[in-house]
């Protein structure tokens, strides 16, 4: 994926005014034109075969642009379907926030594809345009997520087939929804991965992916929350714009509650990822007492074997016929016996921790080691991926 095209080059410009092709993608066109009883795809694709196709009396005529366009591309695409010249800078501008504008002559919509690509959480842009029995659909990547959507057309029993444009117009919306379920799944499976990881093995080298994690979902909501706001006037305008079928109505509740689920699983991620922090600083608290409760023990042991040990490291012989002399230096087996009462010392405070609870309790097992880290490490999304 490309990086956006920077704002700071747009200074001075005049509103609709389209940069050079300095980011400009190879792009791959796909034309689809249909009817209820037939469909033909026409190749090659080319922006003349798409303007043959919309001025057929019938039929639907889609139009799919694969990559980034260039200004050339663009500017002949606006000139041939009256396209207003601030679309053609919002699809240009990349990495737009999702929204929905109104024009005489056609519906625009830009939406964000979430995805993940080689360990990254990426944002893709997806634009629509929406005109009278025409749909001109832009995707600025080149992997193609349309393709379960054209094998739904090519069934002369689909419901895309017996419906107008603003019906292919809600699929593609659909399908573009839809991605964020794979993506936030993967994104849930690796918190868990994640915050099990914390419990068992705390380490400050999973502090980096709490806060990559944090970043991440934080942009993924940034672009996914206005979603809500797009679908919402869109059912508002079913009644009174003239390229949306009242009929599509019940469709586009459908999908307003598709991205209420997603909200609803992005704010559960979030408070997940936000105790991510403090289930860190339980589990190294935890670790802490552990191995001081490990050294307290250690140290209580020798401290009677240390007295035993400095008692008799006093030397005070008997050969001065005292009866206050240390008898136990002159004997045969002193030495054993002395071993053995600090061996029964030892073991005898070793049960006694034992019956407290205060050594050899349950502990869960520590099934992870250092090189046990989630199948998914979540990365800064600004990365440049290809």
């Amino acid at each position: 994926m490309n990086h956006p095209a920077p704002l700071a080059n747009r200074v001075g410009l005049p509103p609709g005014a389209l940069l050079d092709d300095t980011l400009q993608t190879p792009v791959q066109l796909r034309v689809v034109h249909y009817l209820a009883d037939q469909i033909e795809s026409p190749a090659p694709a080319s922006l003349d075969t798409f303007a043959r196709c919309v001025a057929e009396t019938d039929g639907v005529s889609w139009l799919h642009i694969q990559g980034l366009p260039g200004k050339a591309l663009l500017e002949e695409l606006g000139s041939r379907f009256g396209i207003h010249p601030l679309v053609l800078e919002d699809i240009q501008t990349r990495d737009h926030r999702p929204k929905f504008d109104e024009y005489p002559e056609h519906l625009f919509v830009v939406l964000s594809v979430p995805r993940w690509q080689n360990g990254f959480v990426i944002l893709e842009q997806f634009s629509l345009l929406l005109g009278e029995r025409y749909i001109i659909s832009i995707h600025d990547s080149m992997q193609d997520i349309t393709e379960t959507l054209c094998a739904r057309l090519s069934q002369s029993t689909a419901r895309l087939r017996t419906h107008g444009a603003d019906y292919l117009f809600y699929a593609l919306m659909d399908l573009v929804i839809d991605q964020a379920y794979p993506l936030l799944e993967t994104f849930g499976t690796t918190v868990d991965e994640l915050e099990e990881h914390l419990v068992t093995q705390p380490q400050r080298e999973t502090l980096p992916d709490i806060q990559n994690a944090k970043r991440t979902l934080i942009r993924i909501r940034r672009q996914l929350w206005p979603t809500r706001e797009v679908i919402s006037h869109l059912i508002r305008g079913v009644q009174n714009d003239q390229l949306l079928d009242a009929g599509l109505r019940p469709y586009l509740n459908d999908l307003y509650d598709h991205t209420i689920t997603v909200m609803d699983m992005l704010e559960t991620y979030r408070d997940v990822v936000t105790g991510l922090m403090d289930i860190y600083l339980s589990s190294v608290s935890n670790r802490l007492n552990e191995i001081m409760r490990t050294l307290t023990v250690i140290s209580t042991l020798f401290i009677p074997l240390t007295f035993i040990t400095g008692v008799y490291g006093m030397n005070f012989g008997n050969n001065t016929g005292s009866p206050w002399a240390m008898p136990e230096l002159r004997m045969y087996f002193g030495y054993p016996m002395i071993l053995g009462l600090m061996l029964l010392v030892a073991l005898g405070m070793l049960l006694f921790f034992r019956r407290r609870g205060w050594i050899f309790t349950d502990r869960q097992p520590a099934s992870r080691g250092r090189g046990a880290r989630c199948r998914h490490s979540i990365r800064p999304p600004s990365a440049p991926t290809s």
